[in-house]
């Protein structure tokens, strides 16, 4: 009989808190490598007046947007949980709407990507209440700059989004 390792991690807070937070973790992980990915592919799909202006804000953007992967999946994984294991277990489990038209709008694209950045900002102020309860203040912490930055995003787009 082979013996198969556990990926159990040794965890300080009770197994329901390491559940519902490394579930909540996956979700959200998942929902940011669907933001990143739109973010590349309206970066790299952009034309029109605009063009550098978005062009370098959507990298600076996607470049802030995959930076938390990482800590978000190590996040997890020090809890005692596990964290996504494929492009379909994410396509599975993200929230963040992929498009796959062959042309948007600049307008469009501005108009999606603040609308997905501010469920976003949601999305991580629901992780933030669930580690508030179960007494999980390194998560927490971790979402709070999070979520100030995603704020900023969503208020970058918004204000390029104006019409004058």
């Amino acid at each position: 009989m082979l013996h198969r390792p556990s990926l159990t991690t040794p965890a300080t807070l009770p197994e329901n808190a390491v559940n519902d937070i490394s579930r909540a973790l996956l979700l959200l992980l998942s929902d940011v490598f669907a933001l990143y990915i739109k973010t590349k592919n309206f970066h790299w799909h952009m034309s029109g007046s605009h063009f550098r202006d978005y062009h370098l804000m959507l990298d600076d953007q996607s470049g802030q947007i995959f930076s938390m992967t990482d800590p978000i999946a190590e996040r997890a994984r020090k809890l005692g949980g596990t964290t996504v294991r494929s492009i379909g277990q994410i396509s599975h489990l993200q929230r963040i709407v992929d498009n796959d038209a062959e042309y948007v709008m600049p307008r469009d694209m501005i108009a999606e990507l603040r609308d997905d950045n501010a469920m976003l900002t949601r999305h991580m102020r629901e992780v933030h209440s669930l580690c508030d309860q179960q007494g999980d203040v390194a998560t927490a912490s971790l979402l709070e700059n999070w979520i100030d930055e995603s704020e900023k995003r969503t208020w970058f787009l918004f204000e390029c989004g104006r019409h004058a």
